[in-house]
């Protein structure tokens, strides 16, 4: 009979979201390994073991991010109407970041000054958006989108989902209806691009 990985995936799993929950809560200074090691119930030689060290941990919680965000966007059912697809896949992005709001820091903003995304991270970004270019190449071929960059239409849907949901993780104003704005606003700016 074979032994159990000590360092598995549920445990690099564990390890990932503490340690979002951490940055997120406490800034970079709370992320020591030690406490990551020990409120997840493990040693700081898995932590070394899964990621190498504190800068590998912290490009695992952008990859890591962003593959969720992927994952959540890839289950989204391509369907003959592009645009209903757009709609889709802005409400799978909000489902993606209320699901995982302590990874928002480290995907979108600065929360550790120093790291900076290698070229592997950033692709892994990008590929989290795939499906919303293809919704959005769609549209354009099928003559319901305007006929215009497929990038410029690509990054203001982007824009929008994203101040949308920054607003509701970290705005005091984001109310009880933000569900039925949420929808209204992708709605509305999607029609902005219609030809």
């Amino acid at each position: 009979m074979a032994r159990p990985r000590a360092h598995d995936d549920a445990l690099r799993t564990r390890l990932l979201d503490r340690a979002g929950e951490l940055l997120s809560a406490q800034g970079p200074e709370g992320l020591g390994l030690r406490r990551l090691a020990a409120d997840v119930g493990t040693s700081t030689t898995a932590v070394y073991s899964l990621f190498g060290g504190k800068p590998g941990l912290v490009r695992e919680l952008y990859a890591e991010g962003f593959q969720r965000l992927g994952d959540r966007m890839a289950q989204v059912p391509r369907t003959d109407d592009p645009v209903a697809d757009m709609c889709a896949l802005g409400l799978a992005y909000r489902e993606s970041a209320l699901a995982n709001p302590h990874f928002y820091s480290i995907m979108f903003g600065r929360a550790v000054p120093d790291f900076v995304p290698d070229e592997e991270s950033v692709q892994t970004a990008l590929r989290s958006i795939r499906p919303l270019e293809d919704a959005v190449a769609r549209g354009i071929e099928q003559g319901l989108l305007a006929d215009t960059d497929p990038g410029e239409i690509t990054f203001a849907a982007w824009a929008l989902v994203h101040g949308l949901v920054s607003l509701e993780l970290n705005s005091p104003l984001a109310r009880d209806d933000t569900s039925a704005r949420y929808e209204r606003a992708l709605v509305n700016g999607i029609a902005g691009w219609r030809r």
